[in-house]
């Protein structure tokens, strides 16, 4: 009997610990469950943007690094060449890019790898390229310089060649038959090359756009195009496939993200001034945080 009673009893026992450990496995799926969509999204994977070596490229990626870390994300930046993002993107391997100059500039780089992106936002709105000169050089059109070639030792100081303005202005080389030269180089280095010419007020053309915190640093100006080599575009924010769908809270926040002009070149100006690009993002960004959680959504502005 007693042998019974205690097989009865170990039953008892055995059933308890079960139910137990049903009601433990219940509670855990429960809480999981019950997570807001912003904690599902921060996730112990890090959210990883790609960005090129361009001014206004490393300052809207700094930002928006600062912004995710400061609510609870974990973010991997890294510079890469424009072509090797658009492919890291592609296959999944990056999750962001905020600084894709579309429609136009950045076409080729989109027929390639279009399909396997998603343009989520826009970074700013209003993104020129061109051929760029001094203020005090004395010629307004790309029609003019085959006759001041001579002014200019023939050459226009470019930046990477995978970079959309290094092909249209190849283009414009061939469309106003410019008896010019590139010169491929950096934006760093052709940066360098017009201080040193500003400096002597030589002449200098170099391959231009906006925003850059060169207009705020030199009296520039566009030479005029009139066969529209270079077209305006957005600064785009485009993503890999499925990135909103799977990180909604910061698919939003990117969608949102919007810079506007007076305060793109302010940021601009801090970095540029700072010899910590990350410090001088976040001391921006904690100086501008009404503007930057006016994009975020209500779940992003929650976490701390």
């Amino acid at each position: 009997m007693n042998y019974i009673k205690n097989q009865k009893n170990s039953f008892f026992i055995s059933m308890s610990s079960l139910l137990l450990m049903l009601v433990m496995i219940n509670i855990s799926c429960s809480q999981k469950s019950n997570k807001t969509s912003s904690q599902s999204d921060q996730s112990d994977t890090s959210i990883k943007i790609a960005y090129p070596n361009w001014a206004e490229g490393i300052a809207f990626t700094h930002l928006a690094q600062a912004a995710l870390l400061d609510k609870g994300y974990k973010v991997k930046i890294t510079p890469m060449e424009p072509g090797p993002i658009y492919a890291a993107l592609a296959k999944g391997g990056y999750d962001i890019m905020m600084d894709a100059w579309l429609p136009n500039t950045h076409n080729d780089y989109w027929a390639k790898y279009g399909d396997k992106l998603e343009k989520i936002g826009e970074s700013f709105s209003d993104g020129t390229t061109g051929l760029v000169v001094p203020a005090y050089v004395e010629i307004n059109s790309i029609e003019e310089l085959n006759a001041n070639a001579d002014r200019f030792d023939g050459k226009i100081m470019g930046i990477e060649s995978g970079a959309g303005i290094h092909a249209n202005t190849e283009k414009a080389i061939e469309e106003y038959a410019l008896d010019f030269k590139q010169i491929t180089s950096s934006g760093p280095a052709m940066l360098a090359s017009l201080k040193r010419a500003y400096a002597k007020k030589e002449p200098i053309i170099i391959t231009g756009w906006k925003p850059h915190y060169m207009w705020g640093d030199y009296e520039l100006k566009y030479l005029d195009d009139p066969k529209g080599v270079y077209p305006k575009d957005v600064c785009a924010i485009i993503t890999r496939k499925d990135f909103k769908k799977d990180n909604p809270v910061v698919g939003e926040f990117l969608t949102n993200f919007n810079m506007k002009e007076p305060d793109l070149i302010d940021l601009l100006a801090k970095i540029k001034e700072s010899d910590d690009t990350e410090i001088a993002a976040k001391k921006w960004y904690n100086n501008h945080k009404e503007l930057v959680e006016s994009w975020m959504p209500e779940k992003m502005k929650a976490n701390k």
